[in-house]
């Protein structure tokens, strides 16, 4: 008998090669377009990141001088946006929204220094959402067209209308993409003011609330520091297609906020640079010095806003300016940051001598400072390497172990990167059981050894003297910045008793009063794992608190098994690979706009311990007197 061919599965032939059409690609791969898809509970999940790209065409028309107001209306999951500008040529309602590639932005005569240059954001809002339905208005007339994932489902008549010139779009997300997804407010209100601030007199309505700035990054520092706690009267500058603010306070680290046309660029780029690069340049030029760069710098917080021509971003979500050039034929962006700052900021200051003064004794300050731990610096570096850091403290991860070159796949090194991932513990038994549950290929454990120090107040000699922070610092690799970073997110992980709130709120002041920034990027997060594990032969229900109990108790009956989980090192290395996996629960550490870090410290951390009780008394009160849901 004749032997059969065997068949190869990953044979490559021409069956191997798909066209996908638009709708198709932007759900299978919506990362590309925008970012990770979430549930709502983070500021950069995908449901803002369509709300975002609806609105950035609002902001387009403004800023072309058309419509100086734009209404959003969210009532539970359904979005409505409606501006006042020109409104979509009517006969290119359905094609603006539906095909890619296909939209206005590429005419920069149209549409000059716009955010929205791919002619992908609307479209990738109607092929994420259950429902999409847009309405133009233009010269008396209107035409709507409605959709389903992006599929046409009607398309009505051109009608006459009294409606004001302008678009209106209703969406509502993919419940099959975004998973229990659930508006968050505080986070739309936070995208809301950084538009009103980057677009003076702009009024946007957010559910019936006006917002509105009147003097830009101006208002946008105000709302972002307190007045108690700055060095200096906030410096604000404005010339053609650049504005800039800044200040100085006592905190450590960097505060800069940096946008392109209007865009948040969370992740900087090279607008952001050119502007630390400056700033540098124009202090040691006033004051005759050559400071140190990080002198200068420590304790910053600065907005600086650009508008450039035809932008290019580092990806469809445009967190990051990767343009060098300000415009096709015009200066560099190094050039173009640094002649305006050489000019008006040393202008600025030499007609504010009595703020040029304030400023000098902070970068003086922070000198002083350095110096006074170059000397405790050494002997600390010297005591990570004695102490074995990656045997003893952190079993890292194989993303950080194994660097891969560059050349070699590097979109794919890269996205590994930004998945990776540290877990801070205390104690053998918890750093065992998340080692052996983990992804080594992108998390790593840092193990503490008991309580950590109480730091608030201190300075940060404290960081080099103190074993335990020394070698945190070093795992992380943040002494000399953020840039350093090696982990993405930085998750603190504790026991879910008494011992473990404490370690956790020990850990947080830790990085609230030495690496501020690490917060301020939301890259510090807390671990939820549950309480309570409910299960019958059948099922097993991981509860969170005693409503979800209650809940689980409920649906599974007949006496179900309850467990109370009192720590980290009761739950089994298999069901806590269940709460660490890449949809893991956790808390996102994170300051509201008005939140003042100092002030934080102090009412949490600092000594006045009787108003402190008073207040965990009565919210105690109100948690135990709050009704159990059924």
């Amino acid at each position: 008998m004749a032997k059969e061919k065997e068949t190869n599965l990953f044979e490559y032939t021409e069956e191997s090669i798909k066209s996908l059409d638009w709708k198709e690609h932007i759900r299978l791969r919506p990362g590309m377009y925008i970012g990770k898809l979430g549930d709502g509970s983070s500021p950069d999940d995908g449901i803002y990141v369509l709300l975002k790209e609806v609105v950035d065409n609002c902001i387009d028309e403004f800023a072309m001088g058309y419509g100086k107001t734009i209404e959003i209306t969210i009532e539970g999951k359904q979005v409505t946006i409606r501006d006042y500008g020109r409104g979509i040529p009517l006969g290119k309602v359905v094609d603006a929204v539906s095909k890619v590639n296909t939209g206005a932005k590429f005419d920069s005569k149209v549409f000059q220094k716009s955010v929205g240059l791919n002619g992908v954001g609307t479209k990738a809002v109607n092929a994420l959402s259950n429902y999409f339905k847009v309405t133009a208005f233009r010269e008396g007339k209107e035409k709507t067209a409605e959709f389903e994932k992006g599929f046409l489902i009607k398309e009505h008549k051109q009608e006459k209308s009294n409606g004001s010139d302008g678009t209106m779009v209703t969406f509502i997300p993919d419940d099959s993409m975004f998973r229990n997804f659930k508006f968050k407010t505080e986070f739309i209100e936070n995208q809301v003011w950084n538009y009103c601030f980057l677009n003076a007199g702009l009024k946007i309505i957010l559910n019936g609330q006006s917002y509105v700035s009147k003097n830009g990054l101006l208002d946008l520092l105000e709302r972002k520091t307190n007045a108690d706690e700055i060095r200096y009267p906030i410096i604000h500058l404005k010339g053609d297609d650049i504005e800039v603010a800044v200040t100085h306070n006592n905190d450590y680290g960097e505060d800069i906020y940096s946008f392109v046309n209007g865009q948040h660029t969370t992740q900087g780029g090279t607008h952001q640079q050119a502007f630390r690069e400056a700033y540098v340049k124009t202090i040691r030029d006033f004051y005759k010095k050559d400071y140190d760069a990080s002198d200068i710098r420590t304790g910053i917080v600065a907005a600086i806003s650009v508008k450039v021509v035809e932008p290019v971003f580092e990806s469809q979500t445009k967190t990051k300016l990767g343009s060098v050039n300000v415009d096709t034929d015009g200066p560099s962006m190094r050039q173009f940051v640094g002649d305006f700052l050489s000019k008006e900021l040393d202008n600025y200051l030499h007609r504010n001598p009595s703020l040029a003064d304030e400023l000098k004794k902070r970068i003086e300050q922070s000198e002083r400072e350095r110096k006074e731990l170059s000397g405790i610096k050494k002997l600390a570096n010297e005591r990570a390497k004695k102490a074995n850091l990656h045997n003893r403290k952190l079993r890292d991860c194989r993303v950080h172990l194994n660097d891969e070159p560059p050349s070699k796949n590097k979109e794919a090194f890269t996205a590994l990167q930004n998945e990776s991932t540290i877990f801070i513990t205390e104690g053998d038994s918890a750093s065992g059981s998340i080692t052996k549950a983990r992804n080594v290929e992108i998390q790593a454990v840092f193990s503490l050894r008991g309580k950590p120090l109480n730091c608030f107040g201190l300075t940060k000699k404290v960081v080099y003297e103190n074993e335990e922070f020394n070698l945190l610092q070093h795992a992380l690799n943040i002494e000399e910045g953020l840039e350093g970073l090696r982990y993405n997110n930085i998750v603190i992980a504790t026991d879910a008793d008494v011992d473990g709130m404490h370690i956790r709120l020990l850990l947080m002041t830790f990085f609230l009063q030495f690496f501020p920034d690490l917060v301020k990027h939301e890259k510090v997060y807390v671990l939820e794992t549950p309480l309570f594990r409910v299960r019958n032969k059948q099922e097993t229900i991981y509860c969170y608190d005693e409503n979800e109990k209650a809940v689980a108790i409920k649906k599974l009956g007949n006496k179900p098994e309850i467990t109370r989980f009192k720590g980290l090192g009761e739950i089994s290395p298999e069901e806590f690979a269940q709460f660490i996996s890449n949809g893991m629960r956790k808390q996102l550490m994170r300051l509201e706009q008005g939140d003042h870090i100092q002030q934080l410290l102090e009412y949490y951390m600092g000594k006045n311990t009787p108003e402190r009780q008073e207040f965990i008394i009565e919210n105690l009160k109100v948690e135990m007197d709050a009704p159990v849901e059924n």
